[in-house]
């Protein structure tokens, strides 16, 4: 006598051994469960499939429950993509920067981004939305706007590495160019004037300042490096100093702007500014430019503001046009580029590749070769007479 068949319950189903249930969610969905063809298999069964559906019900089933549910399902579910907001956050922990870049990019990413963007899924975010967003801002400056577009860049290629993402919506906007900021230093004739009236005016402890600039204009060094160095980078008997370290925000970083340490050859009038130096701050600070007063467990100088106040009142003093204090960087650049020096060298001296001290001096640099190039043609007769030698 034929067995009669089982009654299963609504959307289950036995297949040789296995259970299946069926439901719908977004499409019909077929899914084979571990579970024996038994009674108290398909009681399970029937269970399940009644829990799946109250929660589709109450639209709380996602792709994390899905996959709870079914962690073998044969079902290609969309990635699991996180929202913008979600995956910048995640990118600007990643990196590895200094506190103060990195309050600068969670501030730009809060200011322009995440107001529109924080909320969507990143791979749904096309250039589009990007370019309107660009359009209805009111943007500082073209460096603001070129700054945030730059970071939002790097955010989508990294989602790109991550595989979240085939292409970069961002490099459909276009990165403005910017007005290269004129540079502007010191003649020497300038140089030798302010580096005289500050040892004549600064008197004490306050000398340090005059030692200061007079280093800043004779190495190239940035402020911040200048303001890090320490005795024990100094190599006298070498004759050099090691740059390693600048101050950022007030605070000592083991690390300079290009993130590539160098060693600074010293010229006679930096060794004079460290001779100065050293006898008003090597006994009492690890720090070479060390401020006159500490400030409790600070030896170095925290702030740019500080040697500033020494700096621009001399340049009024003087009648010198009001510089800022980069361009005492820019002074020994040019004035290395205008004594003839190999630029290679004075690139490794600043800290910049060959590229980029032939972009910002183009001008010194071209001025000499201009009057070298003159000078060949003056060194030739003319062609009347070359006639008259005939």
């Amino acid at each position: 006598m034929a067995r009669k068949p089982v009654a299963l319950p609504e959307g289950v189903e036995i297949v040789g051994s296995t259970i299946r249930i069926r439901f719908t969610w977004g499409t019909r969905r077929c899914e084979t469960l571990d579970l024996p063809a038994t009674a108290t298999g398909i009681a399970a069964a029937s269970n399940l499939r009644s829990r799946v559906k109250q929660l589709i019900k109450l639209n709380g089933m996602t792709d994390e429950k899905y996959l709870e549910f079914f962690p073998k399902t044969s079902y290609l579910l969309p990635k699991l993509v996180p929202l913008f907001g979600e995956y910048a956050q995640t990118w600007l922990n990643s990196l590895d920067i200094v506190d103060s870049t990195r309050r600068n990019y969670r501030s730009t990413l809060n200011n322009y981004w995440m107001p529109h963007l924080g909320g969507t899924r990143i791979d749904e975010i096309s250039a589009t939305d990007i370019r309107n967003i660009v359009a209805k801002t009111k943007w500082r400056s073209p460096g603001v706007r070129r700054a945030a577009r730059d970071i939002l860049a790097s955010v989508f290629e990294t989602a790109m590495i991550d595989g979240l993402l085939k292409v970069n919506p961002v490099k459909a906007i276009k990165r403005q160019r910017l007005q290269q900021r004129i540079v502007d230093p010191l003649t020497r004739e300038e140089a030798e004037r302010l580096v005289s009236h500050l040892y004549e005016t600064l008197v004490g402890s306050l000398r340090i300042y005059a030692a200061y600039f007079e280093f800043a204009l004779f190495t190239g060094m940035r402020p911040g490096e200048i303001m890090g160095l320490r005795w024990d980078e100094v190599d006298e008997v070498a004759g050099t100093v090691h740059v390693c370290r600048l101050v950022v925000d007030g605070e000592i970083v083991v690390r300079v702007k290009t993130k590539k340490n160098r060693f600074v050859l010293l010229n006679d009038r930096a060794r004079n500014a460290l001779r100065e130096a050293a006898v008003l701050t090597r006994h009492r600070s690890r720090h070479v430019f060390a401020p006159t007063v500490m400030n409790g467990d600070s030896d170095w100088i925290r702030s740019e503001s500080t040697p500033k106040e020494y700096f621009l009142p001399a340049l009024a003093a003087l009648g010198i046009r009001r510089r800022r204090q980069y361009d005492c960087r820019h002074t020994y650049a040019t004035m290395c580029i205008m004594s003839g020096m190999n630029v290679a060298f004075i690139a490794n001296q600043l800290g910049h590749s060959v590229q980029m001290l032939l972009t910002t001096y183009a001008k010194w640099i071209n001025s000499g070769m201009d009057v070298a190039e003159m000078q060949k043609l003056n060194a030739q007769p003319i062609g009347t007479e070359l006639v008259r030698a005939i």
